[in-house]
């Protein structure tokens, strides 16, 4: 009933990117994950700067993007390993 009040506080531009980090880690995207991650993390700062942020929503997307920073950490393409044979 009260759905509105649930995203009062909640930046749509870090939200937009937090979902889209979501959705790269489902899919497996390692670089877009990656990518997304660092937009996610320029733009806090840049709205912490500015002052846009109130501050119970700085913590709650500083909890976020440590939380996003241990799931990434090691996440990339570099570590996967080829399961394919050639055949040269």
């Amino acid at each position: 009933m009260f759905d509105f009040l649930t995203h009062l506080g909640k930046n749509k531009e870090l939200e937009a990117l937090m979902q889209e980090i979501d959705s790269n880690l489902a899919n497996n995207y390692k670089d877009a994950a990656q990518e997304a991650l660092a937009r996610f993390e320029q733009k806090m700062c840049d709205l912490t700067a500015q002052g846009s942020l109130k501050p119970k929503s700085q913590k709650e997307y500083a909890d976020k993007l440590v939380g996003y920073k241990q799931t990434l950490k090691g996440f990339s393409h570099k570590d996967q390993k080829p399961y394919w044979e050639s055949n040269s």
